[in-house]
């Protein structure tokens, strides 16, 4: 079976993971320094941008799967917040957070189906093909952002 057939789910899937893997990778060959840059009004940089859809993959497949409070997890309050970097900030330390919670978003799902509804989101209950379409859009918009930051810098 192409990947042109596959199984929905499947395609959601792969089009999560590659932008999961292209925004790792906005990282790949930049410093420290140039990975904290603020080249922009906003708080937005390369390494502030992995960190925040770390935060993403925990509000959506932590927080909205189990219901946990964004305390529990361990989450700031906002996506604002989310970008901000402290000095324990490191390329290494931030993408082994994010692959971490990439897997752990995989695990959480694993058991659902796409029409599973997913209790935990603040709108209410939503069916998990919502957020997987939802959790796409903001993949392949911040890897867009990390492209165009990357262009400013390299």
């Amino acid at each position: 079976m192409s990947e042109f057939h596959a199984p929905l789910r499947v395609q959601f899937e792969t089009f999560i993971d590659e932008h999961r893997a292209a925004l790792a990778a906005s990282l790949d060959g930049v410093t420290e320094e140039q990975a904290r840059r603020s080249l922009v009004p906003s708080r937005t940089t390369l390494l502030g941008l992995v960190k925040h859809v770390t935060f993403v993959e925990k509000v959506w497949f932590d927080e909205a799967v189990t219901g946990r409070s964004r305390a529990e997890i361990g989450i700031p309050a906002t996506p604002d917040e989310s970008f901000a970097l402290d000095d324990t900030d490191t390329i290494a330390s931030v993408l082994l957070s994010y692959r971490q919670a990439c897997e752990a978003s995989r695990s959480a799902t694993a058991p659902l189906d796409l029409d599973d509804l997913l209790p935990g989101n603040r709108r209410g209950p939503l069916p998990l093909r919502w957020v997987y379409l939802h959790v796409l859009r903001e993949l392949a918009q911040h890897c867009g952002h990390a492209e165009i930051l990357r262009e400013q810098m390299l």
